[in-house]
């Protein structure tokens, strides 16, 4: 896994070497074994090397004989049946990312409809003059582009673009209303001017530093729900988790997993005892400073100690919040103000001997366990809502202005995933697979593992998988208030030890309990800050953060203290100093 940028000329000049430089300094971190580059006329890019495949002979660029090159930040997953299928090609090394250019070679522009694996592809064609951009379907690893007067620069992370010279960090007002309403933001366009994202399953073609042709591959199969009975579809559902969790595994260096209490990483823990001979190291964290959060420490120590597992555990308290936000909203360049990174990121400096990991992001997504997806079943005289009706600051009085137009993307993505007799579940899980899953969840990840350099697979999110499970009839996804019901179903047969049925209180982290323990401290640091102060009325944030009241003021506070410190260090560019107060005071 790696980090790739590079800038094409719309007038043919060759960019500047420090520019380069600068973009491989940048980049850095997601990479720490190797380094790379390639020139040619007016094109250049650079990348950052983390080594999982191929250890000594997979450097990168890689070179085709007809003379296309490439840099990758990707593992292709099916690459040895890709190269046996391949009869004939000359390969030059081992590593999984040299198969894109053979396919390139057999099937043009189209190339990456063949791959199986999570990839953010930059590849130049010198006969041609011509790039090709291209994103995995799930978006599992970014990718970024900005179009300037002088050609176009793409970046695996936006600040890169930045700390290179190749734009200014100014936020785009929409972008942001959308993220103070949702805790990201969707669709294509990001909170910076001018930065957009390669989207999740795209292929972008520019010639001349312009975008000439956008493709598109879909990560979800096409149909409504299908008729099959639960003992043929916990058949299937089996053969495609060990395919996929077995072709997850492909790596020359070691790997383990993320395990919390919670069904997915359950299934997969599962599954990876099946098809390992030795234990399999899982990491769990647990929060033994609340009250307020369930601690699933134990349950997760149980099913390790079931599948034989090598179990750690990782303490996240409050100590940890206070001295961790700083880096974590440095890490989310592109902003996320997803709590649950906050322990991920400790994990992931856990695991970071291991360089690989596998963790359950999807199944919620593709087996429908979110609460919001049984509301969609249910008429609105039974407690149903609408899908994301509600943004988080509707109603409490605090933004200067109304966020308007914070649903747009959301309303075209239920446009456009709303056909081919789909059910309205599925709808609403296509939505949240185009926007919710890469632009949340899988950026979270990305981010807070490649801060440690570490690479986070996630198996689940897998055409194999999603070909079972994104069709099942809605019955198989979702009994009563019970959701993921298949996947639930194949874990109580496998390892009824997992207790799939019994009540899950879901992955919480106790915010909005610190804060409140430190708000009056915090308020007028925080209403001090910047960024926080162009957006919030006069006197609304001191109040809020000397009186959270209820769950939806913690949350509103929590997003207005990582917005704060995200603000400092992406647009007024000032670095993390120390805990969160330090931080606060530098531009307080």
């Amino acid at each position: 896994m790696c980090g790739i940028a590079g800038f094409m000329s719309n007038r043919g000049a060759a960019p500047d070497e420090a520019v380069l430089d600068a973009l491989d300094a940048a980049l850095a971190h997601r990479g720490p074994d190797g380094a790379g580059r390639f020139r040619a006329g007016g094109f250049a890019m650079v990348q950052r090397r983390l080594a999982i495949i191929d250890l000594e002979g997979g450097d990168q660029p890689l070179y085709e004989p007809d003379g296309a090159v490439l840099v990758a930040n990707a593992e292709i997953y099916d690459y040895i049946e890709q190269r046996l299928a391949l009869d004939g090609a000359s390969f030059a090394t081992d590593s999984d990312c040299e198969v894109p250019l053979h396919l390139y070679r057999r099937d043009g522009p189209s190339f990456a409809d063949s791959l199986r694996g999570m990839y953010a592809i930059a590849l130049y064609d010198p006969l041609t003059e011509r790039l090709f951009l291209a994103r995995d379907p799930f978006g599992i690893k970014p990718l970024y582009y900005l179009e300037t007067g002088e050609g176009l620069a793409f970046a695996s992370e936006p600040q890169a673009l930045f700390a290179a010279g190749l734009g200014q960090p100014k936020i785009k007002r929409s972008a942001r209303d959308a993220f103070f309403q949702l805790q990201f933001t969707p669709g294509r366009e990001t909170i910076f001017e001018g930065v957009n994202r390669v989207l999740p399953g795209e292929t972008l073609v520019v010639a001349k530093g312009r975008i000439v042709e956008r493709l598109r591959r879909s990560a979800l199969p096409e149909g409504g729900p299908e008729t099959c009975g639960e003992a043929d579809a916990l058949a299937a559902l089996d053969a495609a988790l060990e395919d996929s969790v077995m072709v997850h595994q492909r790596a020359d260096v070691p790997y383990g997993m993320f395990l919390s209490g919670g069904i997915d990483s359950a299934a997969l823990l599962t599954m990876m005892a099946r098809l390992n001979d030795r234990p399999v190291r899982a990491f769990t964290v647990g929060f033994p400073d609340s009250e307020a959060v369930h601690d699933e420490r134990d349950h997760a120590k149980a099913v390790a100690r079931a599948l034989g597992a090598d179990h750690v555990e990782v303490e996240f308290r409050e100590d940890d919040f206070w001295s961790v936000l700083p880096r974590v909203a440095a890490a989310l360049d592109d902003p996320v103000a997803d709590y649950a990174a906050l322990p991920t990121f400790k994990l992931a400096a856990a695991a970071s001997d291991l360089k690989v990991v596998l963790t359950g992001e999807g199944g919620d997504e593709l087996f429908a366990g979110y609460g919001r997806y049984r509301s969609i079943l249910k008429p609105w005289w039974r407690g149903g809502k609408a899908f994301r009706s509600r943004g988080i600051f509707d109603g409490l009085g605090i933004l200067r202005d109304n966020p308007v137009g914070w649903r747009d993307e959301i309303t075209a993505a239920e446009a456009t995933e709303a056909r081919h007799g789909r059910s309205p579940l599925q709808v609403v899980q296509a939505v949240d697979c185009a926007d919710w899953l890469p632009h949340d969840l899988l950026t979270k990840i990305d981010r807070c593992l490649m801060a440690h350099g570490v690479e986070g697979r996630t198996p689940l999110l897998d055409p194999a998988v999603a070909a079972v499970a994104f069709r099942l009839p809605d019955n198989l996804k979702i009994q009563g208030s019970k959701g993921k019901w298949l996947l639930r179903r194949w874990l109580a047969e496998h390892r009824p030890e997992a207790k799939p049925f019994s009540r899950k209180r879901g992955f919480t982290v106790p915010v909005a309990e610190w804060i409140a323990r430190r708000g009056k401290r915090l308020a007028p640091l925080i209403a001090a800050q910047p960024g926080v102060a162009e957006v919030c009325r006069a006197g609304a944030v001191e109040s809020l953060f000397a009186d959270p009241r209820g769950r939806r003021h913690g949350f509103a506070a929590w997003l207005l203290l990582f917005y704060g410190l995200w603000h400092q260090r992406h647009v007024l560019g000032v670095a993390p100093v120390g805990d969160v107060f330090e931080t606060l005071d530098t531009a307080a």
